[in-house]
Protein backbone atom coordinates (compact mmCIF):
# COMPACT_ATOMS: atom_id res chain seq x y z
CA UNK A 1 0.00 0.00 0.00
CA UNK A 2 1.10 3.48 -0.85
CA UNK A 3 2.34 5.69 2.01
CA UNK A 4 -0.29 8.44 0.90
CA UNK A 5 -3.19 6.03 1.22
CA UNK A 6 -2.08 4.97 4.32
CA UNK A 7 -1.72 8.60 5.45
CA UNK A 8 -5.58 9.21 3.93
CA UNK A 9 -6.64 6.40 5.89
CA UNK A 10 -5.13 7.02 8.92
CA UNK A 11 -6.55 11.03 8.59
CA UNK A 12 -10.06 9.48 8.24
CA UNK A 13 -9.57 6.85 11.06
CA UNK A 14 -8.63 9.89 13.50
CA UNK A 15 -11.85 11.88 12.44
CA UNK A 16 -13.55 8.41 13.26
CA UNK A 17 -12.12 7.69 16.57
CA UNK A 18 -13.55 11.05 18.01
CA UNK A 19 -16.94 9.83 17.45
CA UNK A 20 -17.91 6.55 16.64
CA UNK A 21 -14.71 4.23 18.32
CA UNK A 22 -16.15 3.54 22.19
CA UNK A 23 -13.45 3.28 24.36
CA UNK A 24 -12.85 -0.46 25.89
CA UNK A 25 -10.43 0.72 29.02
CA UNK A 26 -8.02 -1.53 30.15
CA UNK A 27 -5.15 -1.18 32.79
CA UNK A 28 -1.53 -1.04 30.42
CA UNK A 29 0.63 -3.49 32.20
CA UNK A 30 0.14 -7.40 32.27
CA UNK A 31 -1.40 -8.54 34.81
CA UNK A 32 -1.44 -5.39 37.13
CA UNK A 33 -4.34 -4.03 39.17
CA UNK A 34 -4.99 -1.14 40.70
CA UNK A 35 -2.55 -1.86 43.71
CA UNK A 36 0.41 -1.80 41.36
CA UNK A 37 0.40 2.24 41.57
CA UNK A 38 -0.23 4.88 44.01
CA UNK A 39 -3.05 5.99 43.55
CA UNK A 40 -2.52 9.77 44.41
CA UNK A 41 0.86 10.35 42.31
CA UNK A 42 -0.95 12.10 39.28
CA UNK A 43 -0.23 15.69 39.35
CA UNK A 44 1.96 15.63 41.98
CA UNK A 45 4.53 18.32 42.76
CA UNK A 46 7.27 19.00 43.05
CA UNK A 47 8.66 16.27 40.68
CA UNK A 48 11.97 16.33 39.52
CA UNK A 49 12.71 19.03 36.16
CA UNK A 50 9.04 18.36 34.92
CA UNK A 51 7.62 20.18 38.09
CA UNK A 52 5.05 18.30 38.22
CA UNK A 53 3.76 14.14 37.74
CA UNK A 54 1.18 14.15 34.96
CA UNK A 55 0.78 11.13 34.99
CA UNK A 56 0.76 7.53 37.00
CA UNK A 57 3.52 4.90 37.34
CA UNK A 58 2.60 0.86 37.07
CA UNK A 59 4.99 -1.28 38.34
CA UNK A 60 6.18 -4.61 36.58
CA UNK A 61 8.90 -6.87 36.06
CA UNK A 62 11.12 -5.42 33.47
CA UNK A 63 9.73 -7.18 30.05
CA UNK A 64 6.75 -7.49 31.51
CA UNK A 65 3.90 -6.70 28.30
CA UNK A 66 2.49 -3.26 28.20
CA UNK A 67 -0.70 -2.66 26.21
CA UNK A 68 -2.97 0.02 24.56
CA UNK A 69 -5.65 1.08 27.11
CA UNK A 70 -8.15 1.64 24.26
CA UNK A 71 -8.57 1.36 20.41
CA UNK A 72 -6.33 3.80 18.54
CA UNK A 73 -3.50 5.33 16.08
CA UNK A 74 -0.05 5.13 16.87
CA UNK A 75 1.20 8.65 16.25
CA UNK A 76 4.45 7.99 17.60
CA UNK A 77 6.66 5.43 18.63
CA UNK A 78 9.95 6.36 19.40
CA UNK A 79 12.49 7.71 21.83
CA UNK A 80 12.67 11.16 23.62
CA UNK A 81 15.20 12.10 26.64
CA UNK A 82 12.67 12.01 29.43
CA UNK A 83 10.60 9.86 28.74
CA UNK A 84 13.02 7.31 26.97
CA UNK A 85 11.55 4.97 24.41
CA UNK A 86 7.45 5.87 24.17
CA UNK A 87 4.24 5.40 22.08
CA UNK A 88 1.59 7.66 21.59
CA UNK A 89 -1.58 6.77 20.62
CA UNK A 90 -4.70 8.97 19.66
CA UNK A 91 -7.90 7.13 20.78
CA UNK A 92 -11.36 7.76 21.03
CA UNK A 93 -12.60 10.85 22.27
CA UNK A 94 -9.43 12.69 20.79
CA UNK A 95 -7.45 11.83 23.97
CA UNK A 96 -3.62 11.20 23.58
CA UNK A 97 -2.21 7.61 25.59
CA UNK A 98 1.11 8.25 26.43
CA UNK A 99 3.04 5.40 27.45
CA UNK A 100 6.81 6.00 28.60
CA UNK A 101 10.17 4.47 29.66
CA UNK A 102 9.22 1.46 27.68
CA UNK A 103 12.12 -1.49 27.37
CA UNK A 104 11.36 -2.30 24.01
CA UNK A 105 8.74 -0.65 21.56
CA UNK A 106 6.43 -3.47 19.74
CA UNK A 107 4.34 -1.00 17.32
CA UNK A 108 5.11 1.44 14.49
CA UNK A 109 4.19 4.70 13.67
CA UNK A 110 0.47 4.85 11.99
CA UNK A 111 -0.88 1.20 12.78
CA UNK A 112 -3.66 1.08 14.07
CA UNK A 113 -4.03 -0.78 17.72
CA UNK A 114 -6.34 -2.80 19.89
CA UNK A 115 -7.51 -2.29 23.57
CA UNK A 116 -5.43 -4.87 24.74
CA UNK A 117 -2.96 -5.33 21.98
CA UNK A 118 1.14 -5.51 22.97
CA UNK A 119 2.58 -2.45 22.47
CA UNK A 120 5.80 -2.46 24.52
CA UNK A 121 7.40 -3.83 27.69
CA UNK A 122 7.88 -2.40 30.76
CA UNK A 123 11.22 -0.61 31.59
CA UNK A 124 13.18 1.87 32.71
CA UNK A 125 14.33 4.18 29.48
CA UNK A 126 14.72 8.04 29.56
CA UNK A 127 15.14 9.58 33.18
CA UNK A 128 13.54 6.43 34.73
CA UNK A 129 17.15 4.63 34.19
CA UNK A 130 18.12 2.95 37.72
CA UNK A 131 14.91 3.23 39.09
CA UNK A 132 12.53 0.42 39.16
CA UNK A 133 10.68 -0.69 36.15
CA UNK A 134 7.96 0.67 35.08
CA UNK A 135 5.36 2.14 32.69
CA UNK A 136 4.45 5.85 33.10
CA UNK A 137 1.08 6.78 31.54
CA UNK A 138 -0.69 9.80 31.04
CA UNK A 139 -3.66 11.00 29.11
CA UNK A 140 -3.98 13.98 27.66
CA UNK A 141 -7.20 15.95 25.53
CA UNK A 142 -6.62 17.39 22.66
CA UNK A 143 -9.71 19.83 23.43
CA UNK A 144 -8.83 21.32 26.80
CA UNK A 145 -11.28 21.27 30.03
CA UNK A 146 -11.07 24.19 31.78
CA UNK A 147 -12.81 23.05 34.48
CA UNK A 148 -10.67 21.01 35.31
CA UNK A 149 -7.80 23.76 35.68
CA UNK A 150 -6.79 24.60 39.51
CA UNK A 151 -4.62 27.25 41.92
CA UNK A 152 -1.33 24.61 41.47
CA UNK A 153 1.71 25.83 40.22
CA UNK A 154 0.79 24.48 36.90
CA UNK A 155 -3.28 23.94 37.17
CA UNK A 156 -3.91 25.43 33.77
CA UNK A 157 -2.32 22.28 32.26
CA UNK A 158 -4.78 20.26 34.21
CA UNK A 159 -7.26 21.37 31.39
CA UNK A 160 -5.54 19.22 28.96
CA UNK A 161 -4.69 16.44 31.30
CA UNK A 162 -7.18 13.53 32.42
CA UNK A 163 -6.24 11.37 35.88
CA UNK A 164 -5.30 7.98 34.59
CA UNK A 165 -5.87 6.81 38.24
CA UNK A 166 -10.08 7.54 37.45
CA UNK A 167 -10.09 6.65 33.76
CA UNK A 168 -8.56 3.03 34.86
CA UNK A 169 -11.04 2.86 37.56
CA UNK A 170 -14.03 3.51 35.30
CA UNK A 171 -14.94 6.87 36.63
CA UNK A 172 -14.24 9.04 34.17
Amino acid sequence: MKRSTKILIGLISILLLGFLVPERIRIPVVGASKQDWNQVSFWFEPWGTSGVHKGIDIFGKIGTGVTSTTDGIVLYAGQISKGGNVVVVLGPKWRFHYFAHLNTINASMFSFVKSGGVIGTVGDSGNAKGKPPHLHYAIVRLIPAPWAMDGSTQGYKKAFFINPSAYLSGQI
